[in-house]
């Protein structure tokens, strides 16, 4: 597990053009959350999030001009009792996604400062989100992270931060996820991590350009104005993005920084400090000037006086290096030095640094599918129901006790007076692992499964219910069953011989029709 992890950078201004732009028939979710349509804005089609949310109540939010229109409104979640509140969206299966999730506060609560809350990203608590210095600027956050699918969805939750303020209800303003080729950031086991991104970065802008309108990059990443005082370069040539593995938009290259000939050029980036972790770097090269024979641009480099490249020969088509694991923390310096004789200065176009953080296991799958198919067979089911059952640690679904490990299994199940209608799904014959079964006092109809499967069942209780049929012979052969609680349903039949054992606790009277082999 890890700690959550507070953003250094990238804070998109209300009303900057970079929100709303994407590229032509930009794939994937682009989630207005608490929108009652779709919107479009550019060339993005913004959908309501309705059909990836079953909890949350929407709300409008005061629209500062030239708001752009996913931040009009948002979804919130006063529930204090769900453990988290998930979006799940559908997915291929072991393909690689790009999610940000978006929050401007407007006030819809009635408070003067944002909640602060966990947002949680496949079973991993994935940072705290914490707003109110961006939003006393008038601004809106966005966080951004990199994840590989395990199934057929993928879930990004909020979760109340237990530690810093418990009652504050989670809000989000619009969520995004692009699939992204399988080249791009690959050097990463997304099977073991995450990427979370903390910059990334255009160079040689200053603070009035607040986006690259025409960047084009095809996964809708957002590359953010970067300028220290460095002279800048204008680039005569183009980049053929497809030629490099992470495809950065060629509108990253028109400009960038450099220093004069035979002078190192020294890059404070990202501008804020780093916590102590591994990170992804990856820096992107194009020498500006028109090709020639007799033209070259040699340097070194390194980060933080520690060798990262020797002997980087850019030219007009364009260069990228990268780190796959980092180690960096604290303020961080990309030192660019020319080769003796270089008859120009070093140059860089654009960065990116995102931390690699460790996944916290997952819900082994076949819990997964057992878990899903009795929510689906609930009529309504506890509004957390939904992600993965057992993670994060904390964060499991109401209900639910997990074992932990790389592979958590689900290990038992109370939904004792939850007013749960609806029926029990033959899938709990996948929840090989689970010893306890306590769903009573609820409005559960029709049959008991078969259940044969359950060999670690030791208690099942599904009295005061309206539950129908027999029960199932192969209960009275499952070999730690100890106790059987049917009372006050609508059973009928012939009690299994297999329930006649001593080591059996079995009360079904009264009520059913049930009546001895």
């Amino acid at each position: 597990m890890v700690a959550p992890l507070s953003r250094v950078l990238a804070v998109l201004l209300v009303g900057l053009g970079l929100c709303v732009h994407g590229a032509d028939a930009l794939s994937g979710y682009q989630i207005n959350c608490g929108a009652g349509g779709e919107r479009v804005a550019g060339n993005v089609t913004w959908v309501p999030d309705g059909p990836f949310v079953r909890a949350g109540n929407a709300a409008a939010v005061p629209s500062p001009p030239g708001m752009p229109p996913m931040l009009a409104s948002l979804r919130y979640f006063p529930d204090a009792s769900a453990r988290k509140h998930c979006y799940v969206l559908p997915a291929a299966r072991k393909a690689k996604y790009l999610v940000r999730t978006t929050y401007y506060y407007g006030g819809f609560d009635g408070g003067e400062a944002p909640p602060v809350f966990d947002q949680i990203i496949e079973g991993t608590r994935w940072s705290e989100v914490d707003t109110a210095a961006d939003y006393a600027r008038g601004r809106a956050t966005y966080f951004e992270a990199v994840v590989r699918a395990t199934g057929r969805q993928v879930s990004v939750c909020l979760a109340r931060n237990a530690g810093t303020a418990p009652t504050s209800s989670p809000f989000i303003s619009a969520l995004e996820v692009v699939p992204l080729d399988d080249s791009v950031y690959n050097s990463t086991d997304f099977s073991s991590y995450a990427l979370s991104t903390i910059a990334r970065h255009s160079f040689g802008h200053d603070a009035s350009v607040l986006s690259h309108p025409d960047a084009g990059d095809q996964f809708n990443r957002y590359w953010e104005p970067y300028s220290d005082g460095s002279p800048v370069v204008e680039s005569q040539g183009s980049v053929a993005p497809a030629a490099l593995w992470n495809k950065p938009p060629e509108d990253v290259f028109r400009r960038g920084v450099t220093a004069s000939r035979g002078d190192a050029l020294e890059l404070q980036w990202p501008p804020a400090p780093l916590p102590k972790a591994s990170y992804y770097l990856a820096l992107y090269f194009q020498d500006n000037r028109a090709p020639s024979p007799l033209s070259w641009r040699v340097f070194d480099v390194a980060v933080n006086g520690q060798a990262f490249f020797a002997g980087l020969n850019v030219s007009t088509a364009g260069s990228m290096l990268y780190g796959a694991a980092w180690p960096l923390s604290g303020q961080t310096k990309i030192t660019l030095t020319p080769a003796p004789g270089s008859p120009v200065g070093p140059v860089i176009n654009a960065a990116e640094v995102m931390m690699v953080v460790p996944l916290g296991g997952r819900t082994h799958p076949r819990d997964v599918i057992g878990m899903e198919g009795l929510a689906r067979g609930f009529a309504n089911p506890p509004s957390d129901w939904s992600g993965d059952p057992c993670l994060p640690v904390g964060n499991s679904w109401t209900g639910v006790s997990c074992s932990q490990g790389a592979l958590a299994r689900v290990t038992a199940l109370n939904l004792t007076n939850f007013s749960v209608g609806g029926s029990i799904s033959d899938h709990i014959a996948n929840l090989t692992a689970i010893s306890s079964v306590w769903l009573v006092g609820n409005n559960l109809t029709g049959p008991i499964p078969v259940m044969s499967s359950l060999h670690h069942l030791a208690s099942l209780h599904l009295e005061d219910n309206q539950v129908t049929g027999p029960i199932p012979p192969s209960l009275g052969d499952l070999p730690r069953l100890q106790e059987l609680f049917v009372q006050n349903n609508n059973l009928q039949g012939s009690i299994p011989i297999g329930l006649n054992r001593t080591s059996i606790t079995f009360k079904y009277t009264p009520g059913n029709n049930l009546n001895q082999q």
